[in-house]
C-alpha cells in the first residue's frame, strides 16, 4: 500500500486530487493539509510514499518546504501559475499537474510517480536535481526559510543585517537574532540584489543601506561599522564594490 498525503492551500484542489485517488487501491491518503508548515510537519512524521504538492502557497511555498525536508520522498507538484512549472521542471526532473488537469493527466503522473516510488536511488538524484535547479536560477530572493529544530522561521530580506561564511553554512543576522542556513555566500551573493547588497569580505555580505560608516582599520585595511554598532572587515576587493556603490 502506497501512503500519500496531499498539501495545498485551496480546499477543492485537494479534494481534486483525494477524489482521483479514491479509485486507487494501492494508495491510501493519510492525511491533507492547507499549508506548508503543517503539511512539512506531516511529511518528517508520517513518512509518505507519495506527496501532492502545491507549488504557490502564502506561508511556505512547495520549494521551500522541499529545501527544509528532513529526507527526500516522492513529489508530484501542482501549480495553477505556468511560469512556476517552466521554472521547475525545464529539465523534467519531477513530474507536475497544471491546474485544472484532467483525471488522464493525473493518472500519467501517478504512473511515473509509482515508477519512482520502486527506485530511491533514482527519487534521490531527483530531488538534489530540482535544488540545483532552484540554485541556478537568476531569481532574486524576497525571504529566506531556515529550520531549527522543530521551528521553522521565514525572513524577509529587508530585515537581514548581513551573513557570514561558516564553512558549509551561512549565518544571516537580523535585528531579531541570527540563523543559520546550509548555503554558500556565493548562492546569496547571486540571489540578492547587487543595489541592495554588497560582498565587503569573503566571509561578509552586507545590506548597504544597514552602513553606518566606513573607517580605516590598520594599514591598506578597512571595517565597516553597522547602524548596529558591529564592525565587519572589509577586504581589498570589497572596498572596491563598496565604493563603487556607495559612489565614494
Amino acid at each position: 500500500m502506497i501512503k500519500a498525503i496531499i498539501i495545498d492551500d485551496e480546499s477543492l484542489a485537494r479534494e481534486l486530487v483525494a477524489s482521483y485517488l479514491e479509485t486507487e487501491e494501492e494508495i491510501t491518503v493519510i492525511g491533507e493539509y492547507s499549508n506548508g508548515f503543517e503539511g512539512l510537519k506531516a511529511i518528517n512524521e508520517l513518512n509518505p510514499d507519495l506527496v501532492f504538492l502545491d507549488v504557490q502557497m502564502p506561508k511556505l511555498t512547495g520549494f521551500e518546504l522541499l529545501e527544509l525536508l528532513d529526507k527526500p520522498c516522492n513529489i508530484v507538484f501542482t501549480t495553477a501559475y505556468n511560469e512556476y512549472a517552466i521554472k521547475a521542471f525545464e529539465h523534467n526532473a519531477i513530474d507536475y499537474l497544471l491546474k485544472p488537469f484532467s483525471k488522464d493527466r493525473f493518472s500519467s503522473a501517478l504512473a511515473k510517480a509509482k515508477e519512482r516510488i520502486a527506485n530511491t536511488t533514482e527519487n534521490l538524484d531527483q530531488i538534489e536535481k530540482i535544488k540545483s535547479h532552484n540554485d541556478d536560477s537568476d531569481e532574486l530572493l524576497n525571504r529566506v526559510v531556515v529550520k531549527s529544530r522543530n521551528k521553522i522561521d521565514v525572513i524577509a530580506v529587508n530585515k537581514i543585517k548581513y551573513f557570514e561564511a561558516q564553512d558549509d553554512y551561512v549565518m544571516i543576522y537580523t535585528n531579531d537574532g541570527h540563523y543559520l542556513k546550509q548555503k554558500t555566500m556565493k548562492f546569496f551573493e547571486t540571489h540578492l540584489s547587487a543595489n541592495e547588497f554588497c560582498r565587503i569580505h569573503r566571509s561578509y555580505l552586507v545590506r548597504i543601506d544597514q552602513i553606518s560608516q566606513l573607517q580605516p582599520y590598520e594599514k591598506d585595511s578597512w571595517v565597516v561599522i553597522l547602524k548596529s554598532g558591529e564592525s565587519l572587515k572589509v577586504s581589498r576587493n570589497g572596498f572596491k564594490l563598496l565604493k563603487k556603490q556607495l559612489e565614494i
